[in-house]
């Protein structure tokens, strides 16, 4: 059996998306191993406990998408993530019932084998990758061993997406740790409305002809949007009732400052422009624009509007209605919809949106239990 040759094999372009990186990478593995016919990522997120399909390079139509389940509930993979170790099955066919739901789809697409590793960043874990063949027994040492170097550019690529995270996430710890920024409901904020976000993505994409790449990219950045309120005043971030019309002006600066201190963490950073990136760039610019161009600070309007800044706006208002502010109480969830909905008939947001948010009301409710909300 052939060996991967390194020299063979350039470094993966940051500045392509992770699926483009992904089937790049599988071309190369079945350049040397043509029955290696599937690649697949899965995330974790630990906030949720949730296990979710991330990019496939594999070559059938129907792939497993916007797919998720309870890490607590593959009991397989919990055991790889729990002892840091990967596992080969040589024959699905062969496994003993009941199989799960992804098992029961590899199969259904002709698929005998795998190779399954779980992904960290030190000891956290990010997430598992699967190489899948409809070769019984594909799996013997001697591939496992052509694989690793394909195993480590596989998760270099995943961590240049948390890398970018992390990075514009430590503007905000390391802007002198502000009273604001640390605040408790302002974490479950966070939490709230990234969530809300992802169950929005979810749902439009298809739609929108996207990917779970997409859907993953808004749940990661959407909680950054507002990075730019390190350079607003407490005076005004704290204020306990209604802005003045210059508190308003100052407030809203906080966009143009986001932008800035992006472009400049790329800059200084030596980043390199990703379309991860461009989601994230997108959400700070454009959080506070409306369909109709009536937002701020640019009134993008239209088509130009982004649409991960149309689910981040959505995502970010509905939490704001629904939360307990100094100078009023908050909306029922059915009031705040109302209001989503007015605004989505009025032009201002995007009523595919709007109505996967309402159509979401139970797991609305589960993100607002879990993360500081009975409502």
């Amino acid at each position: 059996m052939p060996n991967a040759d390194s020299s063979e094999a350039p470094a993966v372009d940051p500045g392509t998306s992770l699926t483009e990186q992904m089937r790049w990478l599988h071309a190369r593995v079945r350049h040397h191993h043509p029955q290696v016919h599937r690649i697949a990522i899965a995330l974790y997120d630990s906030r949720h406990d949730m296990l979710k399909t991330y990019v496939d390079s594999g070559d059938v139509p129907d792939r497993l998408a916007l797919y998720e389940r309870p890490l607590a509930d593959v009991p397989s993979l919990f055991d790889l993530a729990h002892n840091h170790s990967a596992r080969v099955i040589h024959d699905m066919a062969r496994l003993p019932p009941p199989h799960g739901e992804h098992t029961l789809w590899l199969l259904s697409h002709g698929y005998r084998s795998s190779y399954t590793v779980p992904l960290y960043q030190s000891a956290k874990l990010l997430g598992f990758l699967f190489f899948d063949s409809r070769r019984p027994g594909l799996f013997d040492s001697p591939l496992l061993h052509a694989l690793q170097m394909y195993v480590q550019l596989c998760r270099l690529s995943v961590l240049n997406m948390f890398n970018l995270w992390q990075a514009v996430a430590g503007i905000a710890t390391n802007a002198g740790a502000r009273a604001h920024l640390r605040d408790i409901e302002t974490g479950r904020h966070l939490d709230r409305m990234s969530s809300y976000s992802r169950l929005i993505a979810k749902a439009v994409a298809p739609q929108f002809g996207r990917d779970d790449e997409f859907v993953e990219h808004v749940y990661l950045f959407s909680p950054l949007h507002d990075v730019g309120k390190v350079g607003v005043a407490d005076s005004v971030l704290l204020k306990p009732g209604p802005l003045t019309v210059e508190e308003r002006a100052a407030m809203q600066e906080h966009v143009t400052l986001g932008a800035w201190l992006i472009d400049s963490m790329m800059e200084e950073g030596g980043i390199t422009a990703t379309p991860y990136f461009e989601v994230l760039n997108n959400i700070v610019r454009c959080h506070h624009e409306f369909l109709d161009g009536s937002g701020y600070p640019q009134q993008v309007a239209g088509d130009a509007l982004p649409l991960e800044a149309r689910i981040v706006a959505i995502a970010d208002i509905f939490d704001a209605l629904t939360s307990v502010r100094p100078y009023r109480t908050p909306c029922s969830n059915d009031e705040a919809l109302t209001e989503l909905q007015r605004m989505a008939d009025a032009g201002q947001l995007d009523p595919h949106c709007v109505s996967a948010l309402a159509c979401s009301r139970g797991s609305v409710t589960g993100i607002q239990q879990k993360f500081g909300l009975t409502a």
